[in-house]
This record gives C-alpha cells, sequence and structure tokens, in this order.
C-alpha cells in the first residue's frame, strides 16, 4: 500500500566539487562499457575502482555452491555496560586500538570511549552543525587510510543543507581540542526538520557511501537529479565514485525515504534499513541504479520496476536505525520499536522469519557495530527527546549473537 507524506519545500542539488578530467574521462569510459543497471562493475571492489554490491540481487552462477543459511532462530547475550552518561549519541565508529568514537546528534560533539573502562574523552566539537529536529552531528566513520591520514568523516546538517566533512584526529593535543578544521568534501544534500538520512560507511572497495533522506518533500526521492532519498557513492574526496550506476552522479540508489543503515555481508553486497511512513519500514538489499519505490510503493508488492525488501516491519515494531553484519545475519537497530531484530539471510533474501530481541529492555536502539567475531557494539537512544530516559542512560553495550 502506499502512503504519502505532506510535501514540504526542499533543497534540489547539488554543490559538489567539479570532477578532473582524468576522473571525468574514467567515468565516460565506464559508463559506455556498461549500459546495465548494475554498472557492470567486478564485484570483488579488489581495484578499489569497482561496486561490491553489483549483484547484490542476482543468483549464483551455475555450479556454484548454494549458500548455506544461518540458523533460523539465533541468540542475544548482553555482555556488559561499556559505558553511560552519553547524550544523544548517534554514530560510532571503532578504533584499531579497540575504543570507540560516539557522535553527540544535539551537542555536535565526538566522544572516544575506553572500550574497557568506559571513561569517556571529548574530543571536540564539530564547527557549523546546526541541530534541529532529527538533523545534527548524525553518522562518523574513518578514513580508509586512518593509520596514515588519521582523518574522521562526519555526515551533519549545518544551516543550509546535509553535508560530509572530514576532520584530523590528534589525540596527542589535549582533551577538546583534538579535532582540527573540517574540510567539506560533499555538500548539497537536502535538509529539513525530518528525514535527513545521515549513515556513512566505507564499502570494501575503500569508496565513501552516504544514506540520505527526502527531508519531507516526497518527490525527491524519484528524482535522479536530487540527492534527497538516495544511496549515494563517492570516493574519499566527494567525487562521483568510478563505476557508479549513473555518468557523472554519486547516486547509488534511488527511491528510499529515510535511509539509516548501511552494511556488507561477507560477499561485499550492500544492505541498508529505512524508515516507512504509515505502514512498513524495510531491510532493502542495494543493487546499483535500482528504484525502491518510495512515494510510489512502501513495502513488498509495490509493482513491476521497484526493488521488493528482504524484510519489512509495522513501523510500530522497528522505526530501524543502524545495521551491522554478524554470523551470517544483518542486525538492525529499532527507534520506536525498542527492540534488536535479527535477519539470517540466505544470499539476499531472509532465510527465516526476522526475529526480536531485547525488546523494551533498554529503549529506543539508535546504532549497531560490527565488535569482531561474534561480537556487536550497541548505542541506546533515549536522550533524544523522543525517548524515556533513565539516570544512565544514554548507553553502549557490548553484545554476544548467534
Amino acid at each position: 500500500m502506499t502512503r504519502r507524506t505532506r510535501r514540504v519545500e526542499g533543497t534540489k542539488i547539488v554543490q559538489r566539487r567539479a570532477v578532473p578530467a582524468v576522473l571525468a574521462a574514467a567515468l565516460l569510459l565506464t559508463a559506455g562499457c556498461s549500459s546495465d543497471s548494475s554498472g557492470g562493475a567486478d564485484p570483488s571492489g579488489t581495484d578499489g575502482s569497482s561496486s561490491p554490491a553489483s549483484t547484490a540481487a542476482q543468483s549464483s552462477p551455475a555450479g556454484t555452491p548454494a549458500e548455506q543459511a544461518p540458523p533460523a532462530k539465533g541468540s542475544v547475550k548482553v555482555l556488559r555496560t561499556v559505558a553511560t552518561g552519553l547524550d544523544s549519541p548517534w554514530g560510532l565508529a571503532p578504533l584499531p586500538g579497540g575504543d570507540l568514537l560516539v557522535s553527540s546528534r544535539d551537542e555536535a560533539t565526538i566522544t572516544r570511549v575506553d572500550a574497557e573502562s568506559g571513561e569517556k574523552t571529548e574530543l571536540g566539537q564539530v564547527p557549523g552543525v546546526s541541530p534541529s529536529g532529527e538533523g545534527g552531528l548524525l553518522g562518523i566513520a574513518l578514513s580508509p587510510d586512518y593509520a596514515a591520514d588519521h582523518l574522521v568523516y562526519a555526515y551533519f546538517t549545518s544551516a543550509s543543507d546535509n553535508r560530509v566533512v572530514r576532520m584530523l584526529y590528534d589525540e596527542k593535543k589535549p582533551a577538546g581540542e583534538q579535532l582540527g578544521a573540517p574540510d567539506t568534501v560533499f555538500r548539497g544534500i537536502p535538509k529539513g526538520v525530518i528525514h535527513n538520512g545521515g549513515r556513512i560507511a566505507f564499502g570494501p572497495d575503500k569508496m565513501l557511501y552516504a544514506g540520505t533522506g527526502e527531508s519531507g518533500d516526497t518527490g525527491l526521492s524519484q528524482d535522479k537529479e536530487s540527492l534527497g532519498g538516495k544511496i549515494l557513492r563517492m570516493t574519499p574526496d566527494g567525487e562521483p565514485a568510478p563505476g557508479n550506476p549513473f555518468p557523472d552522479s554519486p547516486v547509488y540508489s534511488y527511491g528510499h525515504r529515510n535511509v539509516q543503515g548501511l552494511a556488507w555481508d561477507g560477499k561485499q553486497r550492500l544492505f541498508a534499513s529505512e524508515f516507512g511512513q504509515d505502514t512498513w519500514d524495510e531491510l532493502n538489499a542495494i543493487k546499483p541504479g535500482d528504484n525502491y519505490g518510495w512515494p510510489e510503493a512502501e513495502g513488498k508488492g509495490g509493482g513491476s520496476g521497484y526493488h521488493d525488501p528482504v524484510a519489512q516491519w509495522s513501523t510500530d515494531e522497528a522505526s530501524p536505525s543502524g545495521i551491522a553484519y554478524a554470523g551470517g545475519s544483518v542486525w538492525m537497530a529499532g527507534l520506536r520499536g525498542e527492540r534488536l531484530w535479527r535477519v539470517p539471510l540466505k544470499g539476499t533474501e531472509a532465510a527465516a522469519d526476522p526475529q526480536a530481541f531485547l525488546e523494551g529492555e533498554y529503549g529506543r536502539l539508535r546504532t549497531v557495530a560490527p565488535a569482531g567475531g561474534d561480537k556487536l557494539w550497541l548505542v541506546t537512544s533515549n536522550t533524544d527527546g523522543r525517548g524515556d530516559a533513565k539516570g544512565d542512560d544514554d548507553r553502549v553495550l557490548e553484545l554476544e549473537v548467534k
């Protein structure tokens, strides 16, 4: 069933850096060699220029062993509370040594959490952030070359748009002064009081992916010339990534309402979670160039030309945010649903019905991230103005999952 929001005045794209001549030539060559919606990309992603998710919805070639699905039923064990007292946490980025960086949506700060002791150290405040409604300092990610460049990327809402910046993190400086001046690598994403997207992640191909929202203007999602309601794929410098499905465009997939989670499985296939409106929230397997239906379709059965979700939930059971892949399943944090969902996968299809854990135990759940092996980090979201905050909220938990 189709659901539509009230149309509001939105921002149309697009301000971004000019494409260098060498990259433009490469993009033209790519476009000329691959006219299908997958971009003809090598799914291995080993050369850093192809799309790892290009076969996300394709079957295994003949003669290839069938993928094994995990057990239909799983388990979750909360090992410990890592940290408490976080204010409106949104993004999380694990550091190479094991500690965690956490962004505060409303305070526009990034805090380092010692993963052993839970001690918190504020790196600093990100200038230019304009928190309002669902906007503010949202997703963060480490550079794929972080060991050499020490760059932290952040997606945030400014006074005029949503944008992606990068900052040098110098932990040798005093607390509160450890972030360098932000360098804007991408700008012009529509902003609104609602539906600002905000999740960013570097893929196995070392390209930067960003989930955006339609900012309340539903028409932006189907407009491939707009950055709203999309998954974007770009180089670390903010240029359209080679191998993208639309020439000279960062748009990777479209027809989204408000993308909140990004994660790759063990075969480098991309999955994304997004908010529905009144009926269905979604987990999607992302294929380059595909149309995911909004606002013409919400949930499964939207009709020809729209990519159906892997799984769907009523909005009171999910309102999904971050996702992570572990143990053959996608794990999805629920805000309004106040639970952690497990979706066992076989290829890009659900191998069994989604299973809920931690229902109501920790309130709203915002972000989930791999912690290595069968472990996950989980961030609560009860101090965001919509939750019922307890004395020690918000928290980071360490989970063992199967």
